[in-house]
């Protein structure tokens, strides 16, 4: 490891009843890519904001270039130039992509005026440099997660850094924008950035990471060269055991048909869809990024039109024209957005639980059942070991892990038949992934038809018993999910793509 340029010593941040950074010290060499790993609460983010400026820590120092600095906003960061990209979008979604990329230094013309046309043409330049075209005049508000993470991803690079920390920036992206971006990420480890990278990936630690720093329950465990390290002594480290059985076993699904999609068209995205799901069945459907996966699982929940097509329940047709018919046809929904789409952050665990299935408890129809609805949600934070210190903890305040079970867990309720996951596992550790894919497949060997959309191709193969590829629109080919290689995936994915050499980000 180089010398060190950065030096964070004795870091410590307490919270009311945690200590979420407790006496942590990390350094960072020019040109030094940092991979910095860790259960979701390890401490990381708190780390990386006081770092950014986003918090303060109660004690401790930062050194930059062997002088001490201080600062107290992320202003005053930039200014020094440490920067960070969020796992959480920090964007202004009524402001267009360029206006994001740019903010706070948008090139102005003589008199003071912004200077659009400057302001545009360097929006674009750094999304080249990420090998993506998108309309740098849409607003953010209109871009789906894997654009937003591009933008973000951009603006970071807009900015003259000497200290740039990353938040799982491809938990969004697809196989290729990866790739893209760990070259930009090299890119600039080459021209003496000093770069902390933090990942749930370990692929990515050992493709790009110089060095490894391993937190747990806030506290330092283990700072060493990559290559001295392996995936399973990393994740051993992280989570304080070994981690066994990451992908359960597969199951045997039924033959019965409990869901069907029929000859589902939607102009210029969707062509000529069908698929069966079965009981008891994890049927995956991978692809590139932006091939219709996200519309199709969408429309199967009633969450988006589409132009023609006929939905089979049981072999009979149905109505999905809201998320309304959909519930009631036992069709739950997971989405990509946990935080935009599948949770009121405000709001407590308990809520969040019982919201969807409210009906079911209540006195006379009108009152809920207090004494009822304690015990429903006390049975599922106990089922689906959902950490929280009281049932009425808000959600804002869980781990990623915490909160995705939160959205599986709302939908047990309404016992459903047929489950919807998108990204099931996107933004948690790797323990919490494990404990996500049990939990599904829990609810296969119960007899749910559980649908897995999915970016992350060994996920894919590790839970799915089908699988559908998806490219353009179509569905262009189907797969055991025994025997069936990334390889295969890749190649039934890539054949049937648009030749670009641009990311195909754009709607």
């Amino acid at each position: 490891m180089s010398e060190p340029f950065l030096e964070m010593r004795n870091i410590v941040k307490t919270y009311p009843g945690v200590r979420a950074v407790d006496n942590v010290t990390l350094s960072v060499g020019r040109g030094e890519i940092r991979a910095l790993v860790g259960e979701n609460g390890a401490g990381k983010s708190t780390l990386i904001k006081i770092l950014a400026g986003a918090e303060q820590a109660d004690a401790g120092e930062i050194w930059l270039g062997g002088q001490r600095v201080r600062y107290d906003s992320p202003v005053e960061a930039l200014r020094l130039g440490i920067g960070a990209i969020y796992q959480e979008f920090n964007l202004v979604p009524q402001l267009n992509v360029a206006q994001n990329i740019m903010l706070g230094q948008v090139p102005k013309k003589w008199g003071g005026q912004v200077d659009t046309e400057a302001m545009h043409r360097r929006a674009r330049e750094m999304l080249a440099r990420l090998n993506v075209s998108l309309d740098t005049r849409r607003l953010v508000a209109d871009l789906d997660v894997a654009q937003q993470q591009v933008v973000e991803i951009a603006k970071g690079l807009a900015r003259d850094l000497r200290v740039f920390i990353m938040d799982e920036p491809t938990a969004a992206l697809s196989a290729v924008e990866t790739e893209h971006l760990l070259d930009v990420v090299r890119a600039l480890k080459q021209q003496g950035v000093a770069i902390i990278y933090i990942t749930h990936r370990m692929r990515e630690i050992f493709q790009i990471a110089d060095s490894v720093t391993i937190l747990k329950d806030g506290r330092h465990v283990e700072t060493s060269p990559a290559r001295s390290l392996t995936s399973d002594a990393i994740v051993a480290k992280m989570i304080g055991r070994d981690l066994t059985d990451y992908y359960p076993p597969r199951g045997t699904p039924a033959s019965e048909v409990l869901f069907s999609v029929r000859d589902l068209n939607v102009a210029g995205k969707l062509f000529d869809i069908n698929l069966d799901v079965r009981r008891g069945e994890i049927l995956g459907i991978a692809g590139l990024e932006g091939q219709g996966q996200r519309e199709l699982a969408r429309i199967m929940f009633g969450a988006l039109p589409y132009d023609r097509g006929t939905f089979l329940r049981n072999g009979q047709p149905i109505r999905l024209s809201s998320p309304s018919d959909a519930i009631r046809a036992g069709i739950a929904y997971v989405s990509d957005d946990r935080k935009r789409d599948g949770l009121v952050l405000i709001r407590s665990a308990n809520e969040n639980i019982a919201l969807p299935s409210l009906s079911r408890r209540t006195n006379g129809k009108i009152l809920i059942d207090e004494k009822t609805e304690r015990s429903f949600v006390h049975h599922l934070i106990d089922r689906l070991a959902i950490k929280v210190t009281h049932r009425s903890q808000k959600v804002n305040n869980l781990s990623g892990g915490n909160q995705q079970k939160i959205v599986v867990g709302k939908w047990l309720g309404m016992e459903p038949q047929i489950l919807i996951v998108s990204e099931p596992t996107r933004g948690i550790d790797v323990g919490s992934k494990s404990e996500i894919h049990h939990i599904l497949r829990d609810l296969a060997n119960q007899g749910v038809g559980i649908v897995m959309v999915s970016s992350e191709l060994p996920e894919i193969l590790g839970m799915s018993d089908r699988i559908l590829v998806m490219a353009e629109g179509r569905i262009v080919a189907e797969m055991d999910g025994a025997t069936a290689t990334e390889e295969q995936l890749m190649a039934a994915a890539a054949i049937h793509s648009v030749s670009d050499t641009s990311v195909p980000v754009t709607s």
